[in-house]
């Protein structure tokens, strides 16, 4: 016959106390709603790859907005500025000899072969002056006046020729080949624009007033192109995130004031409520968890007033709001 064991007993009737009370608080309101203080950063990043040449913060610093942050290497940048500034000037300076026409020189040249027509004109015309008259009175054949004029019309028409060259010799290229040569002009300058941005984003600025909250490369490392080379934490990027149980979720909206605490905080802190989860979830397995993990809630998320004070990952216990009086 087995012994009666009171042990055994004693240690039942407590399991079952137990899972009494746990159903018993189970059905209560929590005392508090856990989550924890999240952040979301910004990571800055150069376009290109090179060597951190340069750090202006440190970790843990606050930067204001606009103020430099890190630098790559801008040597082979800089490089490509001058390459691009050169192309502009050349390009400027081939629209404008087109725009100028042939050079004075070379105007020169045609001015003394205008001269030099104009001048077997005045001789043909004067020859044919003479012999005109004697052709007349039969002293000279008809074909000697036939010569003389061939040699009249043939000298105006080498003056008239010249004339010409020399005034299109003064307008410069056609409008086609001008214009194109301008569509040059503006392609370099584009080209120069891009290089100089290229050049500014090698020392990215910080677009917002923030802490920096990690640095990933240190002065000489090589950092890839589009790498996030440092992570910074706007104040208006932390809140916190809790959770609370589906029974109760109808109390909290957007715009609504909550309180908390957290572990050091100096007392009790506010917070408004952002935004709220449309979908509810089981209880994350979270480390600040105090309640049951197989029960529904909805996460939801809140803006504290002094986010300043507050690093991601901390914890934060977060008073229930009251039931509303029916």
């Amino acid at each position: 016959m087995k012994r009666f064991r009171p042990a055994l007993v004693i240690i039942a009737i407590a399991a079952l106390i137990g899972v009494a009370v746990w159903l018993i608080r189970g059905d209560r309101e929590p005392d508090v709603l856990t989550g924890y203080v999240e952040g979301e950063r910004i990571y800055l990043a150069a376009p290109q790859s090179g060597t951190v040449s340069a750090l202006f913060v440190r970790e843990g610093d606050r930067v204001a907005a606009g103020a430099p942050t890190f630098q790559i290497d801008p040597d082979a940048q800089r490089a490509r500025v001058q390459s691009a500034e050169a192309g502009v000037e050349a390009a400027r300076a081939q629209a404008d000899d087109l725009r100028q026409g042939q050079r004075e020189q070379e105007l020169d040249v045609i001015d003394a072969e205008l001269a030099a027509a104009g001048a077997r004109l005045r001789e043909a015309e004067a020859e044919y002056g003479r012999i005109a008259p004697l052709v007349e009175r039969g002293i000279y054949a008809p074909a000697r006046l036939d010569q003389v004029t061939a040699a009249r019309d043939s000298a105006r028409a080498e003056a008239e020729a010249t004339r010409r060259r020399r005034e299109v010799a003064t307008l410069g290229a056609r409008r086609n080949a001008i214009a194109a040569a301008e569509q040059q002009v503006r392609q370099a300058e584009g080209g120069l624009g891009e290089a100089q941005a290229g050049l500014g984003d090698l020392s990215p600025a910080a677009p917002i007033e923030s802490r920096v909250e990690e640095i990933f490369f240190r002065q000489g490392e090589w950092a890839a192109a589009n790498q996030p080379v440092m992570a910074l934490l706007p104040d208006g990027e932390i809140k916190l995130r809790f959770f609370v149980p589906e029974t109760e979720a109808a109390r909290y909206r957007p715009g609504t004031e909550i309180r908390f605490t957290c572990d050091g905080c100096g007392g009790e802190r506010t917070a408004r409520i952002t935004w709220i989860s449309p979908r509810p979830e089981f209880s994350p397995p979270v480390l600040y968890s105090r309640s049951s993990r197989d029960r529904l809630v909805f996460m939801v998320e809140a803006a504290p007033a002094n986010p300043r004070e507050l690093n991601p990952g901390l914890p934060v216990d977060v008073t229930p709001l009251p039931e509303p009086d029916r």
